[in-house]
C-alpha cells in the first residue's frame, strides 16, 4: 500500500510538471472537441499567486540570512532545494488545475481536481443536480456517508444526487463507493442548466 501511495505521488508530480507545459502554450487536458470545460480554479489561483509570491521572497530573505550567518554550504543549499521545490509544488498545482477543468460531455460528467482527483459520473445515472455553496470542508477530496466533497477554497457550490453508486479513487489510492457528489465550479449555471435539460426527459 505505501509503494502504491508513492508510486501515486510521482505520477502527481510527472503530471504536474506537464501541466505546466500545457499552461505555457494554453492547452487543456482530457477536453474533447464538442465538450464543455467548466473551471474551478479562478479563486483559489488569485490566493496561490499571492502565496508563490510571499514564498519567494521568503527564499531569498533566508539565503541572504543564511549567507549572513555563515551557514555552512550544504545546508544552505539543501535549504534553498526545499524552498525552490515549494514554489515548483504551487505552480504544479495551480497549473495542473488550470490545464484539467470539469468536463461535461454528451455521455458523461467528468469531476477533476488537478492531477489529485478525476471521476467520471455516466448522465444516464444523475437522478437530480443543485447548486448551493458549502464552507468547511477540511480537505481536497472528503468522502463520508456515500458523499464525496471536492472541495476548492474549502467550499463546493454543486451537488450531484446519483441513482445508483460509482466508485471513487481518492488521491493516495483508497476507494469508495459514492451516491453524491459535491464540488466546485468557477461559474454553475452554464453546467447547471445543461445537466437538467435532459433530466425531466429521463423520468
Amino acid at each position: 500500500m505505501m509503494l502504491y501511495a508513492a508510486l501515486r505521488i510521482v505520477g502527481f508530480e510527472l503530471k504536474g510538471l506537464a501541466a505546466i507545459g500545457r499552461w505555457i502554450v494554453r492547452r487543456r487536458h482530457g477536453v474533447p472537441a464538442g465538450a464543455t470545460a467548466v473551471t474551478y480554479s479562478k479563486e483559489q489561483t488569485f490566493m496561490m499567486t499571492l502565496m508563490t509570491f510571499a514564498m519567494a521572497v521568503e527564499t531569498v530573505v533566508l539565503d541572504l540570512l543564511l549567507v549572513s550567518l555563515g551557514v555552512p554550504a550544504w545546508l544552505r543549499y539543501a535549504v534553498l532545494v526545499a524552498d525552490v521545490y515549494g514554489l515548483l509544488f504551487v505552480a504544479m498545482l495551480v497549473a495542473a488545475c488550470v490545464t484539467r477543468p470539469h468536463v461535461l460531455t454528451a455521455g458523461e460528467l467528468r469531476i477533476r481536481y488537478g492531477a489529485y482527483f478525476d471521476a467520471r459520473v455516466p448522465r444516464e445515472l444523475i437522478a437530480s443536480v443543485r447548486s448551493g455553496r458549502a464552507y468547511g470542508a477540511g480537505h481536497m477530496v472528503t468522502v463520508e456517508g456515500g458523499r464525496v466533497s471536492v472541495a476548492v477554497s474549502s467550499q463546493t457550490n454543486v451537488t450531484v444526487e446519483l441513482t445508483e453508486p460509482i466508485t471513487v479513487v481518492r488521491p493516495l489510492g483508497r476507494r469508495a463507493e459514492v451516491t453524491s457528489i459535491r464540488f466546485f465550479a468557477d461559474s454553475p449555471e452554464p453546467l447547471l442548466t445543461a445537466l437538467r435539460a435532459e433530466l425531466p426527459a429521463r423520468s
